[in-house]
């Protein structure tokens, strides 16, 4: 079967780089399974780890029969405030800037009031990071249950981080007891996104001699059906999945996987009921199970640092780069819609910075006869009076275009990469910790195993002091 090619030129299917990476001298490359090469329709596996989650506090007496999941009403890279059990977005610099309590978004004031003091820092574990899309699901059980527990509290939760956890247990038994999997491979289609383009993908990396690795946390029984599922069909020749990786490991337990030295074992069985302790080198067509990162490079006989391609931000990625220094690939899908609307956007946009540039222009004047009417002892100035109206007018243009670039990617939170002009915090963790970045794994096709992956000169805020305007 054929593989529809996608045009490289789509922005929103672009492969950004922070550093530099040169992808012929990656010698091998490694996976993660979910939200990485299988993408889930987000409304239909989170709502379902919702529904379950809910269904086992329930059980418990807790009041959540009218829990709800909106799948649009968080996104990647928030942080969960434990201390006041708020749900907070944050600068690069960790400063607060939008954040709710419950399902209520604080209002300037208030926020400026609650945060002015407080910088988030990830280290302090008052504060726990939205990695993946996984946490979706967290943070709708969360906000509303702060809420419920506000007008009257539950039983055995003395404290908002004491909240957070038993909802994290619940979440953690949900996919532990095998019950949400097991619907999710009883009906592959509702909950699966297929993307045709992964196998070719995977298939020029193959020919141009990179070792290919499936390293996830999934077990066997999920991951064996799960793939099938998603990529025999596109699979040349009779092929199936397993032909397009060196090595296989499941229950890969990360991110200790990349830092820690666990026991290896091999997968005997097709239902991992059968493990055998293995000491040796992995061996190429064998499935594992658990296993280390050092053992990897020790068994591929890598010289060169891998590339590393998954969706959580510290399981995949941080850890990775932190401890092994391996070349690492961020997958957030969410940037497709991000750039679309941004692009929508972009007349708009224009106008708002023509808008912005004026004002700055206007309030350097309101500045200087503000210093001159000072200066004459505070004499009427007729002409400051006329410059503050225009920036007054001004600032009623300013205002819809300045609401509505803020809600581009998600109508409460706003872009993914941004808070206000500055970058968010997950941008500031994508900046420091994913070599590159995009939104599909079969986005890597087009720039082929042998691309050139160059980083964008950053800007500073100096910059503007000399680089010529287009007027110029």
């Amino acid at each position: 079967m054929t593989t529809p090619a996608i045009e490289p030129t789509a922005p929103e299917r672009g492969v950004f780089a922070n550093r530099t990476l040169n992808m012929r001298n990656v010698p091998a490359v490694g996976y993660d399974m979910d939200y990485t090469l299988i993408h889930y329709r987000v409304e239909e596996w989170e709502g379902a780890a919702f529904a379950t989650a809910r269904n086992l506090l329930a059980a418990r007496r807790w009041p959540v029969a009218d829990l709800a999941f909106d799948p649009d009403r968080f996104t990647l890279g928030l942080v969960f405030d434990l201390q006041l059990g708020n749900i907070v977005k944050a600068t690069r610099f960790g400063y607060v800037v939008k954040a709710q309590h419950g399902t209520r978004i604080l209002d300037f004031d208030e926020q400026r009031e609650v945060y002015r003091e407080t910088v988030i820092e990830l280290s302090d574990p008052r504060f726990v990071f939205m990695n993946t899309l996984f946490e979706l699901s967290r943070a709708e059980l969360y906000s509303q249950l702060v809420e419920i527990h506000d007008r009257e509290p539950l039983d055995g939760v003395p404290s908002y981080a004491d909240l957070y956890w038993k909802v994290d247990d619940a979440l953690s038994e949900t996919h532990l007891t095998g019950t949400l999997k097991a619907g999710i491979m009883a009906d592959p289609d509702r909950f699966v996104d297929r993307d045709p383009g992964i196998v070719a993908t995977l298939l020029d990396q193959r020919a141009a001699g990179k070792q290919l690795l499936l390293i996830t946390n999934s077990d066997w029984s999920y991951t064996r059906q799960m793939m099938s599922y998603c990529l025999d069909g596109f699979c040349p020749g009779g092929n199936t999945w397993r032909d397009l990786f060196d090595i296989v490991i499941v229950s890969a337990n990360k991110p200790g996987f990349f830092s820690k030295t666990d026991p290896i074992y091999r997968v005997v069985d097709e239902t991992e009921t059968l493990l055998q302790p293995h000491y040796d080198k992995l061996e190429p067509g064998h499935v594992y199970f658990g296993g280390n990162a050092r053992l990897v490079e020790e068994s591929l006989g890598l010289v060169a640092p891998p590339l590393y391609v998954g969706d959580h931000l510290f399981g995949d990625v941080h850890v990775t780069k932190d401890v092994l220094r391996w070349r690492t690939a961020l997958i957030a899908r969410e940037l497709e819609d991000e750039i679309s609307d941004a692009m929508a956007f972009a007349p708009r946009h224009r106008e708002l910075e023509e808008l912005m540039d004026q004002k700055v222009d206007l309030e350097y004047r309101q500045a200087v006869l503000r210093l001159e009417r000072r200066r004459q002892g505070g004499r009427p100035s007729s002409e400051l009076n006329e410059v503050t109206g225009e920036v007054f007018q001004l600032d009623e243009r300013i205002a819809p275009l300045a609401r509505a670039s803020s809600e581009l990617g998600n109508r409460i939170w706003g872009p993914l990469m941004r808070a206000g002009n500055d970058k968010s915090l997950f941008a500031r963790q994508v900046e420091r910790y994913a070599d590159v970045y995009t939104s599909r794994v079969s986005n890597l096709r087009h720039q082929t195993p042998y691309g050139y992956l160059r980083a964008a000169r950053g800007s500073l805020p100096h910059d503007r002091a000399w680089e010529p305007t287009a007027a110029d």
